[in-house]
This record gives C-alpha cells, structure tokens and sequence, in this order.
C-alpha cells in the first residue's frame, strides 16, 4: 500500500516513458464517415466571466463529513483485512479489446479530429444495461504516474436500462495499464457504510466525474443526501465473502451484487452553499496549480436561461489529509477560482495552466460532440471537415483525465476507453 510519505514528487514536464513509443493509432474508418456536413456548427460561448463576489463564490462551498474511525474500523474487523489496489488487479479476470478487434459501431463514438492515438472496447455483454461516467488513473493518483508498481486505470459505471436490481447502482473497473497492447480488469461495487459500520449499501448515483488523488478516489454523488462528492480510501477495497445479488451484510457473510470487490466510502463532502448551489457534474485534477486542484463543472441545459460554472479547489497539504481537500477550522472547502461559460451541456472539464478544456454533448442522437478551450481571453473549438465544423469530438464523454506524466487525456464514450495527447488537442484548436 502506497502511503503519502512515499509519493516521489518528480519534476513536471518529464520525458514521456518508453512505453508510451510506437505509431499512433489511425483515425478510424467509422469515425471518418461522420462528415461535416452530419453536424451544426456550435456557437462560440466566448471567455470566461471570472466570478468574483462572495455571494457568487459561497454558493460553491462544500462541508466536509468524515466517518468516524470506529466506524470503518468496525467494518473492517467484520469484513475481514482491506486489501490494496496490487490485490485486486492480481485478480483482473475480463479483458479489453484493442482498436482492431472493435466493430464500426463501436468505434464510432471515438472523436473526428484531433484522432485517438489509443483506443479499446468494453466486453458488450459486461456492460449491457450499464452507463459509462467518469475516467480517473494512477497519473492523477501520483506524479510519477505509478501506484506502486503498478500504472493503472479506474472507469466508473452507472447501472441504467438493465435489471431493476442494478438500477441506479454505481461500480468501478479496476484496469491493469501496464502493458497498454493488453488491458485487462476486474469490478469493484461502490457503497456506502451505514448503522455505524456494521453494514453497508450500495451508492447509487451517476458517475460522472471522478478523481484519484494520492490515496483517495472523489466520486461524483446525485444519490439524495445533498452529498457533492463520495470519498473513498483506496488502501481499504474490500473482499465479498458470499457470491450473491444482496449487497451488504447476509447471513453467511458480506455480498456486494456478485462482485468479488467493494469499495466503502470514507465520507463524503456535501452541498452547502444555498440555494443555487451547482452541483458538481464533471471533474479533474489540475496539477499545473499549488497546491495541485479539483476542478468542477456544472450541467446546464441548451437555450436556458442560466450559465454553467466552472470552479476550482485546493487539495491539502496536510501530513494527515492525503487525497482530501482543503478545509478550514468549520471543515468547508471554499472555491478558489471560479468562472460563468456560455457553453451549456457540458460534460467533461479539464483545466491545465490557463486553460480550461470543457467537452459538450451531440448536437444530434448518435452525432460528434464538441471540444472547447476556454479562458478569459476567448474560446476555441476543435475542428474538422472542409467546412471547419466544430463538432468534432467524441458524442458523450463524461470525464477528460490529463496523465502528466505522459501528456495524454484519458476520456470514454459508449463502449470505447480512449486516450490521444494533450498537444493535439491543443494543435487542432490553433
């Protein structure tokens, strides 16, 4: 298990790592029969307004709500020893396919231009009646890109149209990224603990953003409770002892919906700010700022009469707090930066030095989305096609990942898993 006291901090800008060498992937042929003339042109929202008031700011605030230490402590004794994130992808049992081995209609949900340079494809009969949300990896968890020995990828799934049972539950692949020809993985559940940690229950929220930031996996929550963010340890995954449908504690032991792992929140960070209070939809980390920051955004609708938000929040440096954000003596995370965007529908934010990068939704059922870059001095848009249309990018992706350490953004649509580098996104912008 990989403690803050042994995170290599490494310079920023380093080399990209010999694994990431070889020819990028062609633009797939699916993707390129998506012409310009499928898609409308997106209007351009323009800079970004800086909201400066603290009446605009206050509605950001979140208060953090840690579980008491006897309560996981309980949980584990019952359940047995947490296990650490080398345990659960020792026990990878399903397999991603590469770009070459995904249908037309499969690869259709990768983005027009600038093109992916990796690309797989989810197990269909895995993922049916299930959504897919957010990406986060272990080039967020820590600088050098590793989580121990291990390079890793976390993708967040939300139970859909499937079985009444799964409705609204929320799981998470654990994906061996070690060797990138051949992905392989295995499903954690997500819960909550509840009656002190003698029990728990599913987390049935929408995943639409997530970060993994040194120990600690922030998950997007829209489950009821007012809560803005779930917190999870991931030193303390653990084992289902009983290989059934209930989740929770059953009368031989711990089941977790038929998964062999489940991940316990921690605590969680909850909507405090009033009314008008934006709840987060989309998020990632920013390591250019210092400290290293949660960015967030908000879903808006098309033609509302209201501008999404997009904002910031420090992390601490803390000994004691690795992974949660900073807080101070009432426990409230305050914004640090924040700013109104005409772009509406956004889905996924990513903010690196000045630039904040927003994903927005397809214009039409099975279209391209559109990828923006926002500051306060104007917008640019991807663009591609003889007629430089702006929808360009992949139809629906919930969450954009940075990887630092090797310059990529991490992202997924439908049932493709995809990465392309950061510059390209930047040279089809200029």
């Amino acid at each position: 298990m990989k403690q803050r006291g042994r995170h290599r901090r490494r310079r920023r800008g380093q080399a990209l790592r010999a694994f990431l060498a070889g020819t990028a992937l062609a633009l797939t042929a699916a993707a390129t029969m998506i012409s310009a003339s499928q898609a409308t042109v997106a209007g351009d929202p323009g800079a970004l307004k800086p909201l400066t008031s603290s009446a605009e700011t206050a509605r950001l605030r979140l208060t953090e709500n840690l579980l008491p230490q006897g309560d996981l402590d309980r949980l584990a004794g019952e359940m047995g020893r947490p296990v650490g994130v080398t345990a659960v992808l020792a026990g990878a049992d399903h397999t991603l396919r590469t770009a070459a081995d995904c249908t037309s209609a499969e690869k259709r949900a990768l983005p027009v231009e600038p093109a992916a340079t990796r690309a797989y494809c989810w197990n269909a009969a895995d993922t049916a009646g299930w959504q897919p949300g957010a990406v986060t990896t272990s080039g967020d968890a820590d600088d050098d890109g590793r989580w121990g020995a291990n390079r890793v990828i976390l993708s967040g799934w939300t139970a859909g149209g499937g079985a009444a049972a799964d409705r609204g539950l929320a799981r998470v692949a654990f994906v061996d990224a070690g060797d990138l020809d051949h992905l392989s993985y295995t499903w954690a559940l997500l819960a909550v603990p509840v009656d002190g940690g003698r029990d728990y229950r599913g987390l049935t929220s929408h995943v639409s953003g997530m970060v993994w930031y040194e120990d600690k996996l922030l998950v997007t929550a829209d489950d009821g409770d007012r809560a803005a963010l779930y917190v999870y340890d991931m030193n303390r995954v653990q084992r289902a002892t009983v290989d059934a449908e209930a989740i929770g504690r059953v009368a031989d032991g711990w089941s977790a919906h038929g998964y062999r792992y489940v991940l316990p929140a921690i605590g969680s960070y909850r909507l405090t700010g009033g009314d008008g209070a934006p709840h987060p939809g989309g998020i990632s980390l920013d390591r250019s700022t210092t400290p290293d920051s949660l960015v967030a955004s908000e879903w808006t609708l098309a033609g509302g009469d209201r501008r999404a938000r997009l904002w910031r929040y420090s992390f601490s440096t803390a000994p004691d707090r690795s992974g949660l954000l900073a807080t101070g003596a009432a426990g409230h995370a305050d914004a640090d930066e924040a700013y109104e965007t005409k772009t509406s529908e956004v889905r996924g934010v990513l903010s690196y030095r000045s630039h904040w990068y927003v994903s927005r939704a397809a214009g039409t059922q099975g279209g391209p989305g559109g990828l923006w870059r926002q500051d306060t001095d104007g917008a640019r848009a991807t663009q591609c096609g003889s007629e430089g249309t702006r929808r360009c990018w992949s139809p629906q992706t919930e969450s954009l990942s940075y990887w630092q350490e090797t310059g990529e953004v991490w992202s997924q649509s439908a049932r493709m898993l995809f990465a392309l580098p950061l510059a390209s996104i930047d040279r089809s912008l200029d």
